[in-house]
Parts: structure tokens; C-alpha cells; sequence
């Protein structure tokens, strides 16, 4: 109660300064003239001042100005510029619509930003990208994929070749928070990780922060990945699709009432198990395929000027099955995520915008087997409920303030098991280590233009966690054996954990070509992803804090140069960073899996990160693209682990290169490719080997002490679009080809010791083998619209 007195005092002495002398305030929301889409980021300017305002996620704008005349620029990148003729006597509403360029395909940008954005905001290590730009680039089998697009950027590692998962900074995979129109997404992949969850036809945007992360996000240590879905035409139908080698999908949209409510409908479906069938029918492993499929929907409804509804979902699901008639085994093993999100848009005044959402996400990872009669089942999972409500206030054009709180109840479902034979039945009752808990957070944020020269995003958050019963906990001596327990009822208290988390970025330009900025947060992070692979797969558990287990934490400090250059055509920064982390979190060494209490196999540690990232952006002409450099080190120390001496991170990577290039040859061509090479990862390996007792027995050197050979793949695309027979012609569809890996190159995946000969006659030969993934792969696909 204390941190919202704040807040409303603060904003008190802000109304009260404004209201000394008088000003009036124009308000309103920006659009696509052509299908009704909001605008997030356009940028509203009066023209012949510094004085200007940027559209929040809902393309709401607020700006407040003296009494007079002025001409008020709209724009957005990919939009013609719209000017506004006004004459301000009193608080007025306008709704603005742009209309795209004709010419909009020739103009292949990274970030959706107004000019000079790159120098003028407060943003630092902060991408955006749309959907129709990743769409542009090569993709494994043809799949375009979005979180694959981000791992292009500087300061963004590959979990692996084919992964889902990335490493911002030095920090894992679990510390990425990832929102699908605000609702947490715990496991992004598709195919043990090959491809993400995020259908591109169904996405608007995507916004990544991997530093100087905002107040208004929390609950994780490295970066926010804001993912939002199209919102549906609402002046006309129309569809989208494509035919590929794996998969196919389609996009339905439009009215259901005209300008008011509008619809999205999107679904992606594989045909892996389709096409491989009838061959698998006929051999003695019948049952056995593997598929996915996503659904995304949307529905939005225009209540009135000042009220707007949202409804949103996606479900997924990942299933494999095997099967074999001569032992008469099966398996079959689906998961996936389901996620629904509720938002009301209440404008009080035409200073004060709000949003409240309540949000509920799943994840359940399943796993079934049949042997003869024997039957065996496993699950696990997380699911949460949340509500959360934001404003945005605007003092004036030099203070935009951001409010607000969540809360956010979890269930953490550890593995737990249940099964049978004959008419035995084993079902054990609800598993004792399911956890439950309450996260909290409030926050408030003012992005203050100090001068022309200076602006300030300063912010403070304040994060809690409760874990709450019903739940057991056990007593152990040095042996680790139960010697008593502790029962916490329905709702009681457990432990809690909490604190605050000061935001605070800098920024300061000379002109509209050069500035610098710096920031430093704070995060806490109070649940997390142990994985004993290295990378994200189906089977990890999330877990939260306990008694045990503290939460992670991280002070994250960056600096940069950033400038642009030959007007607003070429963007470029140069960021170095400083990562600390604390209460890190990893498998005790000789760690096997089990359905105990994961935490008793956790050991805790800190790690460091710290790096220099070098950017070029080229974002106008026929020619567009950007290099990116990162040269990083990422390091871990445990008392428990390599004999608590300080060891590189398996995502320790020293040099990393991207080149990204689009050439838009004429109206039907579209060439692209990108070229990637990076610092091998580490691992940890065998030194010697030697018998004991008869049997082959490894001694493993110290951890992450062997780095495989460097990675390095080129991809090149080319998208072909005929022209149309009638230019008025509604059906449009395109040809998208692409090879993935074009020298083929035999990057490392992982490293296994083989055995030849027999150590009886003196012939036993260890030998280390490399295995690869990906050859060179070839990949056609059919886009079309209409």
C-alpha cells in the first residue's frame, strides 16, 4: 500500500505543476487504413518543434500542448506520413488512419521505429521485428520462423543447431521471458525444439529486450521476448496460407461487424506422419509417426471511443507415438502449451490510458506405455492465472509515466506416475512435491525528456513470492534421510521471497545523429528451468523458489555509442555489458533423473557475463541488411562443481558473426541469405580411460573444459511473386525457395566415445565421433493470400 501512496502523490504534484498554466491535450488511436490494425510505435510529431510522443502497445496517443494552431505529422515505417491541421482550443479526439506505401516491399527494415529513433529513445538492446520481414529470410525446411530471426542479432546464441531455445547475455534459456499477447509461453518448440511455437501468419510483431529492461516486466533475469498477434481485419475478409514440404497452414480474418469487432483465425498443421504412413504400415513398427499442430485466434470488439475488448488463445500440441509388434510396445508422448488472454482498453481521460488482462497458460508434457499388460503413465507441467493492469499516464510530451501491478498464482506439477497390470492398478495419491505459489509485482515508470539533449527512463519495480501449501517438508540429516516433516495446510505460508528492482537508463544526444546511452537494472527471477541437457527440451521441469531454493537475481550494467548515418539509411551502436548473477541454479555432478523432489539434486552458484556488441543496419534502398558482431565471455562458479573453481558456461561463446542481407532485384525477386559463424560451444570430456573390475570406465576431465569446432552455415532464399493477370485480382500467391546450409558443412551437435576391438588381445580402440544434424536441405514453399 505504501509503493501505491507513492504513486498517487507523485502523480498529484505532476497534475498540479501542469495545471499552472493552461494547456490543452489531443488524444486518439492510430491505424492501418486498410484492415483497421492499431499502430504501436507511430510516432506523432508537431511539426517545426523537438515536441513529439510515440503510440503505446495499443496505438493510443496522448499529447498535450498550449492553446494555438499546429500541424501535426503521423507516421509509421511502411506508411505514408499524414499531416493534421489543428487548431487547439480545448481537449480534442482524433482518430488517425495511415495508409501503407505502395512501394512498402522495397523497404526491408529491422526495427518498426520512427526516424532518428535509434538515437532520440531511451531504448537500449531493444529489436523489433514484423512478421512479413522474417518472412523474407531462409528457413530450416522452408518453416519461417520468428524466435529463430532474433538469434540473428547480436547478443543472441542458438541453443544448438536446430533449437528452439536461445541465450541473451550469458543468462539460460529459463531466464528469457516470453509473451504471447502477455500470456507466458514455457516451452517455445515445435519438434523436440526445431521450430518454435509462433506461427508467423498470426503474428504482428515481436519485440526483444536483452538490456535495459523497462520496469514494467519482471520475473525473469535476461531479456523479454513480447510477441503480439494480429488483431483481424475489420473492413474486409481475407486469407493467408502456404503449402510446404512439412507443414501447411491458413489464416482466415475480417469483420464481424464492420469497424467495430473483427476476427483472426490461424492453424498449422505437419504431415510428417501423413506422408510416411504407408510406409511405416507396412513394416513391423505400425502406430508409429510424430505430428504438430498450433491454433491462434483472436476476436476484438469496439465497445465505444473509450472502451475496447480483446480475446485471445493459442493451443498446441506436439505428439509422437512408437510402436512395435514384436514386443508389443508402445509409447506415445504429446505436449504442448494452451494459453488464453482477456484485455479491456479504458481510456479515462485523454491522459489516462489503462489495460486490464487476465491471463491463464499451461504446459503439460505427458508420456504413456503398453508392454503386454503392463501399463505405465507420466506427467508433468506448469499452469498459472493471472491479472494484471497497466496505465500509461501523460503529464506532457516530456513525461510519460507507466503504472501498474500483477499478480499471478502458480502449479508446478513435478513428474508424477501412475500405471497399472492386469487388474492391479497403481495410483499413487496427488504426488507430494507439487508446489503451489503467489508472484506479485508493482511498478512505476517515468520516461522524462529532460532537455532535447537529455532523456531519463527511470523506474522502480517491487517483486514478491510466496510459496504456499498444502505441501510437506521433509526434515534430512547429513545422509540426506527423512528424520521429520514439517505439514503446511491449504493457503498457509511456506517461504517468501521479494524485493525491490530499480530500473535506470540514460540517454544523451548531441544532435539526430549521435548519442549515448547507459543503464543498469535489477531483476529477481523466482522460478526456474534446471535442464541436465543443456538445452530445452519437453521432459525439463519448471520449479519454483522454496524454502531451498532462493531466487535468481542479476545486476546488469551497458553502455553504447549509437548513430546513424546518410539520413536515417544506415543505423549503427556499439554496446558493452556487465552481467552478475546470483543464486544461479544446476544438477549436482553424477546427477541421474528421478521422480524425487528435483530441488534435492540442485546446487547453487553465481555467474558473470560481459561482452561488446557491434551492430550495422542498412535499412533503406534495394539493399538491406545488417552485420552483427558479439564478443563474449560467459562464466559459472559453484562450491560444488569443478571443485568450486570457476568454469565457462556450456553457452560460453567468445566470437560471433552474423550477416543478414535482402535484395530486392524488381517486383517479382526477392533474394536473401545469411551467413553465421560462431566460437564452438563447451562441453565437458573424457580424459582417461581405464579398467576397473572388467568393465571400460571414463574419468571426465573438468567441466566445460573442451570447446568443439566453431559452427558456421550460409543460407540463401529467393521468393518469387508473379504478376497477376488483372491487377484487381484478389488471389495472389508467391513461391518461396530456400537452402538451408548451402556448403553443407558437418557442424557439431554432440561427441560420443565408440569402442573397436577387444581389450582380451590388446585391439580395444576408444575413438571420439562428431555428430551432425543438418546436411544441405533444399525447401520449396507455396504462399498465398486472398
Amino acid at each position: 500500500m505504501q509503493f501505491f501512496r507513492y504513486v498517487v502523490t507523485f502523480l498529484m504534484t505532476l497534475l498540479c505543476l501542469s495545471a499552472r498554466a493552461q494547456h490543452f491535450t489531443v488524444s486518439g488511436y492510430v491505424r492501418d487504413s486498410t484492415n483497421g490494425e492499431s499502430l504501436p510505435g507511430a510516432t506523432v510529431h508537431v511539426q517545426g518543434t523537438s515536441t513529439g510522443i510515440q503510440t503505446n502497445a495499443y496505438g493510443f496517443y496522448s499529447l498535450t500542448l498550449s492553446p494555438g494552431t499546429y500541424t501535426i505529422i503521423f507516421s509509421f515505417v511502411g506508411y505514408e506520413s499524414k499531416p493534421l491541421e489543428l487548431t487547439l482550443t480545448g481537449n480534442t479526439i482524433r482518430y488517425v488512419e495511415l495508409l501503407p506505401r505502395s512501394y512498402q516491399a522495397k523497404e526491408v527494415v529491422v526495427t518498426a521505429q520512427q526516424q532518428h529513433a535509434n538515437v532520440k529513445s531511451t531504448d537500449m538492446g531493444r529489436v523489433e521485428m514484423s512478421a512479413q520481414q522474417v518472412k523474407k529470410l531462409p528457413a530450416l525446411m522452408g518453416e519461417t520462423d520468428i524466435l529463430k530471426a532474433l538469434q540473428l542479432m547480436p547478443g543472441v546464441q542458438a541453443a544448438g543447431e536446430g533449437n528452439a531455445g536461445f541465450y541473451v547475455r550469458g543468462g539460460g534459456p529459463d531466464q528469457n521471458l516470453i509473451l504471447l499477447d502477455e500470456a507466458p509461453v514455457y516451452n517455445t518448440g515445435h519438434l523436440f525444439g526445431f521450430f518454435s511455437v509462433f506461427n508467423a501468419d498470426a503474428i504482428k510483431n515481436t519485440t526483444l529486450i536483452k538490456g535495459g529492461m523497462p520496469a514494467n516486466y519482471g520475473g525473469r533475469l535476461s531479456s523479454v521476448v513480447d510477441v503480439n498477434m494480429k488483431e483481424g481485419n475489420n473492413k474486409n475478409f481475407q486469407g493467408e496460407g502456404g503449402i510446404g514440404l512439412i507443414a501447411s497452414r491458413l489464416s482466415l480474418q475480417g469483420p464481424l461487424k464492420k469497424d467495430k469487432a473483427s476476427f483472426i483465425v490461424s492453424a498449422r498443421r505437419t504431415y510428417i506422419d501423413l506422408l510416411t504412413k504407408p510406409f511405416v504400415n507396412n513394416s513391423s513398427y505400425k502406430g508409429t509417426g510424430y505430428y504438430f499442430y498450433d491454433l491462434n485466434m483472436k476476436v476484438n470488439y469496439i465497445l465505444s471511443d473509450k472502451d475496447r475488448l480483446y480475446l485471445s488463445g493459442y493451443f498446441g500440441r506436439d505428439v509422437f507415438s512408437f510402436s512395435s509388434d514384436n514386443r508389443k510396445f508402445m509409447v506415445k508422448i504429446p505436449w504442448g502449451n494452451s494459453t488464453a488472454t482477456l484485455r479491456w482498453n479504458h481510456v479515462f481521460n485523454s491522459k489516462l490510458f489503462a489495460n486490464l488482462s487476465l491471463i491463464y497458460n499451461d504446459y503439460k508434457f505427458q508420456f504413456s506405455a503398453l508392454q503386454n499388460n503392463f501399463n505405465l503413465r507420466l506427467s508433468s507441467g506448469i499452469s498459472d492465472g493471472n491479472a494484471k493492469l497497466d496505465f500509461d499516464y501523460y503529464a506532457n510530451p516530456r513525461h510519460h509515466i507507466k503504472f501498474g501491478g500483477n499478480y499471478i498464482y502458480h502449479v508446478f506439477t513435478p513428474s508424477t506416475v501412475s500405471g497399472g497390470q492386469d487388474s492391479t492398478v497403481f495410483a499413487p495419491p496427488e504426488n507430494a512435491y507439487k508446489k503451489y505459489a503467489h508472484e506479485v509485482g508493482a511498478y512505476l515508470m517515468d520516461d522524462w525528456e529532460i532537455s532535447p539533449h537529455l532523456q531519463l527512463n527511470a523506474g522502480v519495480r517491487f517483486s514478491g513470492f510466496m510459496q504456499i501449501g498444502p505441501y510437506t517438508r521433509y526434515i534430512r540429516d547429513a545422509a540426506g534421510q527423512k528424520t521429520d516433516s514439517v505439514k503446511y495446510g491449504r493457503g498457509r505460508p511456506v517461504t517468501h521471497y521479494g524485493g525491490f528492482e530499480p530500473r535506470l537508463i540514460l540517454r544523451y544526444s548531441w544532435n539526430n545523429d549521435n548519442a549515448v546511452k547507459a543503464s543498469f537494472t535489477r531483476n529477481y527471477q523466482f522460478i526456474h528451468l534446471v535442464s541436465n541437457a543443456g538445452t530445452t527440451l519437453p521432459t525439463d521441469v519448471w520449479v519454483p523458489s522454496t524454502y531451498r531454493v532462493r531466487p535468481q537475481e542479476s545486476w546488469q550494467y551497458s553502455a553504447g555509442y549509437f548513430r546513424n548515418f546518410k539520413n536515417n539509411t544506415y543505423e549503427a551502436s556499439a554496446e558493452v555489458y556487465y552481467k552478475e548473477m546470483y543464486h544461479q541454479v544446476e544438477y549436482r555432478e553424477g546427477y541421474t533423473p528421478s521422480l524425487s523432489d528435483p530441488e534435492l539434486d540442485f546446487v547453487f552458484g553465481r555467474g558473470q557475463a560481459y561482452g561488446l556488441e557491434l551492430f550495422v543496419n542498412k535499412k533503406k534502398g534495394a539493399l538491406t541488411g545488417w552485420l552483427g558482431y558479439t564478443l563474449a565471455w560467459t562464466w559459472r562458479q559453484f562450491p560444488m562443481l569443478n571443485e568450486g573453481k570457476r568454469f565457462p558456461a556450456k553457452y560460453d561463446r567468445r566470437h560471433d558473426l552474423v550477416a543478414v542481407a535482402t535484395y530486392e532485384l524488381n517486383k517479382r525477386w526477392t533474394f536473401s541469405g545469411v551467413f553465421i559463424y560462431g566460437t564452438g560451444n563447451t562441453t565437458t570430456m573424457p580424459e582417461q580411460f581405464y579398467f576397473m573390475e572388467g568393465a571400460l570406465v571414463q574419468g571426465y576431465g573438468k567441466i566445460n573444459s573442451y570447446r568443439m569446432a566453431p559452427y558456421n552455415r550460409l543460407d540463401l532464399s529467393a521468393i518469387y511473386t508473379p504478376k497477376p493477370k488483372r491487377e484487381n485480382r484478389r488471389f495472389r500467391g508467391s513461391w518461396a525457395f530456400s537452402i538451408y546450409n548451402v556448403y553443407s558443412r558437418k557442424n557439431p551437435y554432440f561427441i560420443y566415445f565408440d569402442q573397436e576391438g577387444k581389450a582380451v588381445d590388446g585391439s580395444l580402440k576408444v575413438k571420439a565421433k562428431q555428430v551432425s544434424l543438418f546436411p544441405i536441405i533444399p525447401a520449396v514453399t507455396y504462399n498465398f493470400q486472398f
